[in-house]
């Protein structure tokens, strides 16, 4: 497994990272450790949890996916060996049951990062990320930007004050973003310069061969300021293995079992996502280890989080560390890119 620095911090992070939010939802208990037994054994140290999962998100299941996984650390004693990541959650998003409505103010944060650390059975996070900004800008799905009228969010400036606190007493090591745009993120770097706070290390945000938005504006900032990609959604939530291609919808899938999961499913990403599966075919290779291993190549990647709720598709998926794409197959992605430029938000 190959392994990258997390940000400008001392940490190796495994180029392939342990997505969980099916755990407690798609997944049992049972079925996170097997899951987490493979991939540990196979070099994976970064995992990536959030105090909102299991995905869809709902009021009797939040927390399980932390449980599980905390529960899986209290039985291997792998901590110290081991990257663990999770996120407090933005307002929004149908989360009233989450502290009456969840909001990143100093009082909220706390309460998340004790909860979650509670639920986690450890006393500290390696990476905490806000999961999404407390304002109203583009994301989740949404490239373009609208103004917003008496708009009210909580300032950045208190949120990251708040984590600086959690850093300062030990319970958070270095701090990431998710969902987040260029402005946001200088704006976290801004005010970590000018109040002597801790800086984003990370950005956590969706990048696949549908969705390269990431490339727009905060690749560069990656380069610059060591703010290197957690890339989520590899695979489009599974669009790129081609299973939903020609009118499918495969029994227990994720695209089948929730409606809510649009982002991907236009009749221009089928058209795109055709192309990239007949290329893979062309080269050998399985659609999944063409679209994971175009994520692993690029170098503003840090470390990308894939999600299976199988063990074939886990050892599938991490099987594209293997994979080294060709010039000539770049530049048939890139061709193909040029014909489908964002084809997805």
């Amino acid at each position: 497994m190959q392994t990258r620095k997390l940000g400008n911090t001392d940490i190796d992070v495994s180029l392939i990272g342990l997505g969980t939010m099916t755990w407690g939802e798609q997944n049992s208990e049972q079925e996170a450790f097997e899951q987490l037994d493979y991939a540990t054994a196979h070099g994976v140290n970064f995992i990536d949890a959030a105090e909102m999962y299991p995905v869809p998100p709902k009021a009797d299941t939040q927390g399980l996916t932390e449980t599980y996984l905390g529960n899986w650390l209290a039985s291997r004693g792998q901590r110290d060996k081991l990257v663990i990541a999770s996120k407090v959650a933005g307002p929004g998003n149908g989360l009233s049951y989450l502290r009456g409505g969840p909001r990143l103010t100093r009082e909220h944060i706390r309460q998340a990062c004790e909860d979650s650390l509670k639920r986690l059975q450890t006393d500290y996070l390696d990476l905490y990320q806000v999961h999404w900004p407390d304002r109203s800008t583009n994301f989740f799905g949404k490239l373009g930007y609208q103004r917003t009228a008496n708009e009210q969010f909580t300032p950045i400036e208190e949120t990251l004050g708040a984590l600086h606190e959690l850093v300062q007493e030990g319970k958070i090591r270095h701090i990431g973003l998710s969902n987040e745009t260029p402005w946001g993120t200088m704006e976290y770097l801004r005010l970590a310069r000018e109040n002597n706070w801790p800086r984003v290390v990370s950005i956590q945000n969706p990048y696949n061969l549908l969705n390269r938005s990431f490339e727009m504006g905060l690749a560069e900032f990656a380069h610059r300021e060591a703010t290197g990609l957690l890339a989520y959604s590899p695979l489009a939530f599974g669009m790129l293995t081609g299973k939903y291609l020609g009118g499918k919808w495969p029994e227990k899938a994720r695209l089948t079992l929730y409606e809510r999961f649009s982002r991907y499913t236009s009749e221009h990403a089928q058209d795109a996502t055709s192309a990239y599966v007949d290329l893979a075919h062309q080269h050998g290779l399985s659609p999944a280890q063409l679209a994971l291993a175009w994520v692993n190549s690029r170098e503003f990647v840090t470390s990308n989080i894939i999600g299976a709720t199988t063990m074939e598709q886990l050892r599938e998926n991490m099987g594209s560390v293997g994979v080294t794409l060709s010039q000539d197959l770049v530049e048939a992605i890139e061709a193909i890119h040029a014909e489908f430029t964002y084809p997805c938000p």
